[in-house]
Formats: structure tokens, sequence, C-alpha cells
């Protein structure tokens, strides 16, 4: 295992040029490129935007001002990760990083609703692993790691529930990857995989900023109220079943319900076909925007499968979206295509009162 750090250095060479004389025409052409510009950009400002701050571990230490570090690694005090989660006081009412030296650690791990304040820190989704094999009928029991905790960030960290999707051969059986039931959680550069229901988000507030997610039936599903900003969503055809999965499986129960996914700037690729997501209650809630849809998208879109409720009050829907599966003309009658003002209120962390605990997002 290498412990190596890589960096680098970047270097521009000017060119130098004879001065021309611009020409009016030129002018004009100029003149109006700027005005253009200048009202795209203000179209652009509407939507949810990136900080100027580059989201790092570093970064998020210094905004949480912690000051107490866990290190784990098989030479440091802790060996697992779940040791150090341990040693966290209940009750603890300061930020504690709890470190993760790169490699792989095969355990399962369950930060408990008593520890708050714990910032789960790797060192690149590439480099630090968390993987378990484990196949329950009860999504709770079967996933690698799990939130109930408030206030919990994790930077730069991949999850994997290992078991193989043929094994056993049953539809019914899950292979959680991630479960967040914490209120105020945030997952920033992380990967998430599983041969199909991979991230159990299921209740509180949420964030999840330019991670990876795989998987493919209801591979994303709960009653979680959460911003999925700049995911990279990787569909996988599962084998056990005929039937097309769907990306998404939200719980929202009741019109007053605040929960609901939302996906903002990312993209959707991956082998075969697969839905947007599926009416799973009545008033089921999704948005995916500014998002690239790839043909792996079913041209229906959205699929009540297995639900037989009404879809009337049902609110899965796109804004902006490209790609060949953006396609309109196919889409499920229920199905929405927001307008700007329709969509407004899901486009910046406001709809997840990120301002108030966020520690870097999009605004």
């Amino acid at each position: 295992m290498s412990w190596g750090a890589a960096s680098y250095s970047r270097r521009t060479h000017p060119r130098t040029r004879a001065p021309m004389m611009a020409q009016p025409s030129l002018l004009l052409l100029l003149a109006a490129a700027a005005v253009l510009l200048l009202s795209l950009c203000d179209a652009h400002n509407k939507l949810a935007k990136k900080s100027d701050d580059v989201v790092n571990g570093p970064l998020l230490t210094s905004k949480l001002g912690a000051k107490r570090t866990l290190i784990v690694g098989p030479n440091d005090e802790f060996k697992t990760i779940q040791s150090a989660i341990d040693a966290v006081p209940d009750g603890n009412s300061e930020w504690v990083v709890v470190h993760l030296r790169a490699g792989v650690y095969t355990e399962k791990v369950v930060i408990p609703e008593t520890k708050p304040f714990i910032f789960v820190r790797g060192n690149g989704k590439g480099r630090t692993s968390i993987s378990y094999e484990s196949a329950s009928p009860h999504n709770t029991e079967s996933a690698t790691f799990a939130v109930h905790a408030d206030n919990v960030i994790v930077f730069g960290i991949s999850f994997r529930n290992a078991a193989r999707a043929g094994l056993p051969n049953n539809p019914e059986i899950r292979t959680v990857a991630t479960m967040v039931s914490g209120d105020k959680v945030a997952f920033y550069h992380c990967a998430f995989y599983s041969p199909h229901h991979t991230l159990f988000d299921s209740v509180g507030r949420h964030y999840y900023e330019s991670c990876y997610i795989q998987g493919n039936i209801d591979f994303i599903f709960g009653g979680g109220q959460s911003i999925f900003q700049c995911a990279e969503i990787f569909v996988k055809p599962d084998r056990r079943t005929p039937i097309l999965g769907s990306i998404t499986a939200q719980d929202r129960k009741e019109e007053s319900g605040s929960s609901g996914f939302v996906f903002l700037k990312g993209k959707v690729y991956g082998v075969g076909e697969v839905y947007l997501g599926r009416a799973n209650e009545a008033y089921s809630r999704v948005v995916f925007a500014d998002t690239y849809l790839s043909k792996t998208v079913n041209p229906a879109g959205w699929t009540n499968y297995n639900f037989s409720g009404s879809t009337e009050h049902v609110m899965l829907g796109e804004f902006n979206c490209t790609g060949p599966g953006a396609e309109r003309s196919q889409r499920v009658p229920w199905s929405r295509q927001l307008d700007q003002a329709e969509a407004a209120k899901f486009l910046t962390v406001d709809f997840i009162n990120g301002k108030d605990w966020l520690p870097a997002f999009y605004y």
C-alpha cells in the first residue's frame, strides 16, 4: 500500500502577437456578444452555482473548527473505524474528526444517534473504502455504513456492499451500501456501490456533493429531504429480475411533508434501461434539474410499478434536462415538466435549509 501524495504544477506560455486594428463591424459584433454573455450569466445565477471554495478535507476541517482528531489505520491507535466511532463520547457537542488512512476497511460501521458532530474524513473515494458483504430482508440490517446521528459530515470515502447480486437469487434481499437517518448529514466526494438498493436515504435533511452512486432497482430510496449536487449516477442491470429498475423510490406520504429528492447538475448513464423513479407513495417527490440524461433513461421517464394508489398528487418532474434521455414526447402523462417558477424552490440549498448548517455548498 502506498502512502505517498502526488502533486502537479501548471505553466502557461504566453504568445506574442502583432497589434491589430479592430474594424467597426467587429466592435459591434463583440458588443453584441458581451450583452448575450451577460444575459446568459444572469440566467445562470438564478440557478444553483458552486461557491469559490475548493471542497476538500482541509477546507471542511477548517470550516467545522474541529479540535480533536482520531486516526484510523493499521499502525495507528484505532485499527477499525467502529472503534474510533465508539471512542466519541455519547452526547458529544463539539466536532470530532475521525480520519481514515488510505486503504480498504472490511467492516460494518454504525454511527449511533447518541454520537453527533462527527466528521468522517477519508483520503479520497479512490483511495479509502469501507466494504462489507451483507444481505438481509431488512434495509437497516443490511447496511455497510449507517448514520443515525445528527450533524455528521463525510468526505472522500467509497461505501460498498460487496454482496453478490445473484446470491441469494431473491430480489427481496436488500444489500444497502449506506443508510442515512440522521438530520443535517452531508457527503462530499463519496461513492456508493451495491447490486441494487444502494443508498437508503431514510429521513432527515441531507446533502450529497459530487458523489458517484451505482445500482439498479430503487437504488436511491427512502423519505429523506435531500439534494444531490453534481451526482454521477451509473445504472447496472440486475439479472435477478426482468423488470426495469428505477433510480429513485421516494417515500413522501403527505402533502404537508417536506421530504423529496432533488438532483442538480449531474448525469445519468449506464447499461440497459432504467426509469428516473417510481411513484412509491401518494405524494412521492423527485426532481431532476439541469441534469444530463443518457439513452439509459426509458422514454416513459417514470413508472408507478407496484403502486396501486392514484398518481394525482405525486410530484415526479424534470427541469431543463438535456441528452437523449430527456426527450419529453413519450413521458407518462402524470409526470411533470417544470417551468422556472415551479422549479425555483428546488434549485438551491434552501430546500434543505443548507445555509444554516452546511460547511460548504452550492448556492
